[in-house]
């Protein structure tokens, strides 16, 4: 007797597609590359001893920090045109958190076996790696901060670097893979500009800046 068809599903999984097969190649590459580069994942890695500062640079891309300073400037400034500044910024780093939780919990992308799980102040989709919140922030904050701070040449350098010392300190803690990092590169510059679509000021948001 002839044999029942196979199902559809089965049959794919039997005879993937080009695609399929060129992701599951690209997936297998970013892993070995990502481990590859993850030298400061433990005392015991290659760069072992730089951990120290890695996670110093880890600090400095953290949500926490940018969200209470952002803060604690709002609340001292005595310039409209600061507040104004202060206000969005702050509103760009709610927003990123909240499209980052959003994105980590619909992929749950479970972080690089090699992470060491010690990171500073983490939430519960922390557990999650895609994509790199630090990244995402890293490249938000360098637009916003280009755009609308007037900063010598050298320190504008210095801003990009940073963001690119922050996203390679991720890779290289094992916090992130390749894909990860570059997505949220990706993900901070285009919230930028829904930061720069719903900009908030005294007259499209005028119960907020009368809280100031």
């Amino acid at each position: 007797s002839a044999a029942a068809p196979m199902p559809e599903e089965d049959c794919m999984k039997l005879n993937p597609s080009f695609l399929g097969i060129a992701l599951s190649s690209l997936l297998a590459i970013d892993l070995w590359a990502s481990k590859r580069l993850g030298v400061c994942a433990g005392e015991g890695s290659t760069w072992g001893s730089a951990r120290p500062l890695m996670k110093v640079i880890e600090i400095s891309g953290h949500g926490i920090p940018w969200l209470l300073g952002t803060f604690y400037g709002l609340c001292q400034s005595d310039s409209s045109a600061a507040r104004e500044v202060l206000l969005n910024l702050l509103f760009a780093l709610l927003l990123d958190l909240v499209m980052v939780a959003v994105v980590k919990g619909i992929v749950k992308r479970p972080r690089p076996t090699h992470n060491k799980m010690d990171m500073f102040v983490t939430i519960s989709v922390d557990k999650y790696s895609f994509p790199s919140g630090h990244a995402t922030r890293a490249a938000l904050v360098c637009r916003f901060v280009l755009r609308h701070l007037v900063l010598a040449v050298p320190l504008r350098v210095l801003m990009v670097l940073w963001v690119l010392i922050v996203s390679i300190s991720r890779v290289m803690l094992g916090r992130h893979n390749m894909t990860d990092v570059l997505f949220g590169l990706l993900l901070g510059y285009m919230l930028y500009s829904v930061v720069e679509y719903c900009w908030l000021s005294p007259l499209s948001a005028p119960a907020l800046f009368a809280l100031w």
